[in-house]
């Protein structure tokens, strides 16, 4: 059953000193649409909300044409870049403020945590707030004093409660507000980025609730981040969002595979040939991965793989190579460096040198993209050092598509079973 339902949801706003709109507009939006029974002229002459770049118009749609359902259960993982409409498409549901076209329908109750603070009044203590809070949901008193200690517990900030919440740090401050939002039996949870703010023990207790609110209550969380590893966690499906436009929605894993490609430019970034890096005294003209002479970016999981490097050098000297692979969560994999095996390699002067290395196993890691990092030294100084040179996709065709479990560790080992 649906819980959620955004049909053609567009939110529209005007740029400049006047945040929304000007006296003439206003009068000029009145004569089209009540008089002449127009559309308004103001949603024809908006722009993508791109933040980088300079438009002609002081209209931008900060969303436009969203559409989408969420079953009760559900925990939604919204992400996107910076500006791409996350925080924008929470505040509608919650009704913080209104689309400009489109129908929103939400079944329950919604409690909202869109930023530090959110629903607080800074005068008042956190149990005055909690109270408040509880009575905008629409519970009774008697409610919210049966759920009062335990929301004091899961917060930490028991010795503070009855101190108004302008004296409390903004950690506090989020604590405070997930254990309202949380504790107060919202049918839907609606959690924007704000739990960064809390500490690493905070976050794994708001991870926590946030599960058993969804698995175990059977309720809905929408949840934004730019933490993967929480959003992967937590979620079972995901929204993929890019100036203001729903790019992919889906299982969580997909999603966040498709927004980690969105956010790779490395291909557009670095240029081997770049004046900059020419200015070095030895400097990578190439690299490639090859498998069986062939360059590729996509290997299969038990291929057996070599890196092939290209070096120019203004002077003579000796320096080692090292290859280091990546996941998309910045942890290293696999590192492979000829110091560790003795072997340096001499460059002549004013030359080009092409030198290799060949891995004798198969790969073995998990399926899905990683990174690249090359480097190569002179003694402990670092020559040259390329970050993201590659980013490799490697596939599990070989084995049948038999690896897909997203709780796999990272190195996969061959191996059989039989009943002794």
């Amino acid at each position: 059953m649906a819980v959620i339902k955004f049909e053609n949801i567009s939110k529209q706003y005007r740029l400049g000193l006047v945040s929304t709109q000007t006296l003439s507009h206003d009068l000029n939006r009145w004569w089209k649409t009540v008089v002449l029974h127009k559309e308004d002229p103001y949603l024809k002459i908006g722009e993508i909300n791109d933040r980088s770049a300079k438009g002609k118009s002081d209209y931008v749609w900060a969303l436009r044409d969203i559409n989408f359902e969420i079953e009760q259960g559900d925990v939604v993982g919204i992400i996107g870049k910076n500006g791409a409409g996350k925080s924008t498409l929470l505040k509608l549901l919650s009704r913080v403020t209104m689309p400009t076209t489109g129908m929103i329908c939400a079944k329950g109750r919604i409690a909202s945590l869109l930023e530090v603070g959110t629903g607080f009044h800074p005068e008042m203590t956190g149990r005055e707030n909690i109270f408040m809070n509880g009575a905008i949901m629409g519970m009774t008193k008697q409610e919210i004093k049966r759920k009062l200690d335990e929301i004091v517990d899961f917060s930490g900030c028991e010795r503070y409660i009855d101190t108004p919440v302008k004296r409390y740090s903004s950690g506090m401050t989020v604590r405070l507000g997930f254990a309202i939002a949380a504790h107060l039996e919202p049918d839907i949870l609606v959690v924007d980025e704000v739990l960064a703010v809390g500490d690493a023990e905070f976050q794994k207790k708001a991870i926590g609730k946030m599960q058993d609110v969804s698995r175990g209550e059977g309720r809905t969380v929408l949840f934004v981040s730019h933490n993967m590893g929480s959003i992967q966690s937590l979620c079972n499906q995901g929204i993929l969002l890019d100036k203001g436009t729903i790019l992919n929605q889906g299982p969580i894993q997909n999603i966040v595979g498709l927004y980690r490609n969105l956010c790779s430019n490395h291909n557009d970034a670095f240029s081997f040939t770049s004046k900059e890096r020419q200015q070095k005294s030895s400097y990578f003209t190439d690299f490639t991965v090859d498998v069986e002479g062939e360059s590729t970016s996509s290997v299969e999981i038990n291929d057996r793989i070599k890196f092939k490097f290209r070096v120019f050098s203004k002077e003579k000297k000796n320096v080692t190579m090292r290859v280091a692979l990546f996941d998309q969560d910045e942890v290293r994999v696999l590192s492979f460096d000829s110091k560790d095996f003795g072997k340096d390699f001499e460059l002549k002067e004013n030359e080009e040198s092409t030198f290799s290395c060949l891995l004798t196993e198969p790969l073995m890691i998990k399926p899905g993209f990683y990174k690249l990092n090359i480097s190569m030294r002179q003694g402990a100084i670092i020559v040259d050092h390329i970050c993201d040179v590659v980013r490799l996709e490697v596939l599990d065709s070989n084995l049948n598509g038999q690896i897909s479990y997203p709780d796999l560790g990272i190195c996969l080992k061959q191996h059989t079973w039989k009943n002794e």
